[in-house]
């Protein structure tokens, strides 16, 4: 797909999509869960439709029941010989833990960028766990065979905080007597928040000293039914509160206050620039009223920030510095390059100087024709940047916003976005 976007004012209001990191743990622990659960406001993107397709192959009944999805299991784990993660590197690191509980041999896949990651942490994690499991070089995909025994065993988190995610589902699922997760040099820890926040919703003790030592007590596994309803999504919204502080005004609905989010911080981010922000329940509204000025800003536990921050910058009359380089090769694309190559054709200098990416924003961005890199994220910053150019930005491969936030072309039309997909 091919996405012509020409300069725009926008306005309006949107309810934020359901978060895709909420989603697809509600899987999760719907899966583990012996009874009923139903998941209300679900989300629909191509990462939670594996998700949801993950646990029907490991042996959970999913039914749409009106708008909500209901998810009924044995909390046992029950798969089948293969295993598709899609493109969702969540749903693998999550998800391979989880499938390791079966005695059975699971062969676990997936597709486009998710094939080029390193899967060589969980070649070292398994073998402690009692777990075989066999890589192609490194790579997907990925053959493992159970049962996972949880002993208490030391984990580096500096990769991905997804592993630690996956590995304390594990635990706290199939534990049988107090057991100890050591971890060193973890990143995201708001992903880790998340986790914990939502096992204890699921009925499971698991608590933590200084994000160091987790400990997971057991629990029975008696029937119940769980509600749960999945909360908007701040990574998504983020690109939509930055449009509205580079080009206009905007509400998002659907954002909580106290959610645990890593990338609700965009709101300190949009502050730091100078940006009105007035934040009313659960919306969160921006304008660009307000004369933008250069910021700093630490993204080392919120990377998903990164390409709207870029977008953000390159308004910013001046020099803006964002920390966390180093999160950015591991993601769909090497972010980092990415974002040099596609704004460098729109007329904004970026370079990186050791863990920091600076931008000298203010410039004036120009038309051009870039590529999303396969990258949702990407996409969907090249988008918001095409607000305030000199001239309609084309991005090939814009069906890459899909993977997180298929409606996204559709709101920015709602927006007023003059925009053209083919």
């Amino acid at each position: 797909m091919i996405a012509s976007i020409s300069p725009s004012v926008i306005k309006g209001c949107i309810i934020a999509p359901a978060s895709k990191s909420a989603m697809q743990r509600a899987c999760a622990l719907a899966l583990m869960v012996n009874g009923e659960t139903v998941i209300h406001n679900p989300g629909k993107s191509n990462d939670d439709k594996a998700a949801i397709d993950i646990i029907k192959a490991l042996g959970a009944q999913v039914n749409f029941v009106g708008g909500d999805i209901v998810v009924r299991s044995t909390g046992e784990i029950n798969p089948i010989s293969t295993i598709n993660c899609g493109e969702s590197g969540l749903s693998f690191r999550m998800f391979a833990a989880i499938a390791a509980l079966s005695d059975k041999t699971i062969e676990i896949s997936g597709s486009g960028s998710l094939i080029t990651r390193s899967m060589s942490l969980l070649e070292q994690i398994f073998p402690k766990l009692d777990v075989e499991i066999n890589t192609a070089n490194g790579y997907l995909p990925v053959t493992i065979k159970g049962p996972l025994v949880p002993a208490s065993i030391k984990i580096d988190g500096s990769q991905s905080s997804q592993y630690l995610s996956g590995l304390l589902f594990a635990f706290a699922k199939s534990a049988t007597c107090p057991v100890t997760l050591t971890v060193i040099n973890l990143k995201s820890k708001p992903y880790i928040d998340l986790s914990l926040q939502m096992l204890k919703y699921f009925g499971y003790n698991v608590s933590h000293e200084n994000y160091t030592r987790f400990q997971i007590i057991p629990v029975d596994n008696s029937p119940k039914s769980i509600s749960y309803t999945t909360e908007g999504d701040w990574s998504s919204a983020s690109f939509l509160l930055v449009a509205g502080a580079v080009a206009g005004s905007i509400s998002v609905k659907g954002l909580l206050q106290d959610s645990l989010q890593a990338d609700k911080t965009i709101l300190e981010a949009l502050k730091l620039a100078n940006a009105q922000v007035q934040i009313t329940g659960e919306s969160v509204s921006v304008n660009n009223e307000n004369k933008l000025k250069p910021f700093s800003f630490d993204a080392t536990h919120c990377p998903d920030l990164f390409p709207p921050l870029v977008v953000l910058a390159a308004n910013c009359p001046g020099i803006s510095v964002i920390s966390g380089v180093s999160r950015l090769a591991g993601k769909e694309s090497n972010r980092a390059l990415s974002l040099i190559d596609i704004f460098e054709k729109m007329g904004i200098a970026i370079y990186l100087k050791e863990d920091e990416m600076f931008i000298a924003g203010g410039t004036g961005l120009h038309a051009a024709t870039v590529s999303s890199h396969h990258d949702h994220r990407i996409a969907m910053a090249c988008s918001i940047a095409a607000l305030n150019a000199s001239g309609t930005v084309v991005i090939e491969d814009g069906e890459a916003i899909n993977k997180s936030y298929p409606d996204f072309y559709q709101h920015l039309t709602e927006l007023a976005v003059s925009i053209k997909l083919s």
